[in-house]
């Protein structure tokens, strides 16, 4: 397949309109535009991540083996939109909503869009959006589904970094967006969290 490509009116920097598939896997792409291989997901249409502080002001965070690296990794509540066969226009926030019961047990009133944006531009197409927790009411253990074995933790915002620190110190990996949730917390939750535990 040739490339086309058209000049981008932000900046001039042409834009491939037709990428290349250069490998197909079951869940992923490998794929050039012009000229700069990137991996692209085959059967989602975006990805959500959640804040999620409850009443006590305890962040919800989930830890998960991750084999590209070969260890675990602590992380936000995340998924994919759209990835359910039958469920392919399934809005970004009811997957949040769905995602968040399923990893960590907690379900929420709503979600608040906070923000959207790549996460690796120089190797992946993909973008994040991040939503807050409205209303976090316990409904179950969470722990992910038959694929997943998510531990869930409770940290409390004032402990989080040295928590994080002793953490990586220990040899888990950190997910750096778990700072981001951070940032936004210290922002956004505060006396603001509408929780029950």
């Amino acid at each position: 397949m040739s490339e086309q490509t058209s000049s981008d009116p932000r900046g001039g920097v042409p834009q491939a309109q037709l990428p290349t598939v250069i490998y197909e896997g079951e869940h992923l792409q490998f794929v050039s535009r012009n000229g700069w291989e990137y991996a692209a997901r085959k059967r989602s249409t975006g990805v959500i991540m959640i804040l999620a502080v409850n009443e006590a002001d305890e962040i919800i965070l989930v830890e998960q083996l991750r084999p590209p690296l070969g260890g675990t990794v602590i992380e936000l509540p995340a998924g994919l939109v759209g990835d359910i066969a039958g469920e392919e226009n399934e809005d970004p926030a009811e997957a949040a909503m769905r995602e968040l019961v399923e990893e960590t047990g907690y379900a929420a009133r709503s979600m608040e869009r906070i923000a959207c944006g790549p996460t690796s531009p120089g190797l992946s197409d993909e973008s994040v959006i991040l939503y807050r927790a409205v209303g976090l009411v316990r409904v179950g253990e969470g722990g992910g589904d038959e694929a997943e074995n998510i531990t869930v933790h409770k940290v409390a915002l004032r402990d989080a970094e040295a928590w994080l620190k002793h953490r990586e110190a220990g040899g888990t990996f950190i997910d750096l967006k778990v700072y981001t949730g951070l940032y936004f917390a210290s922002r956004t939750v505060g006396d603001e969290s509408e929780s029950k535990d």
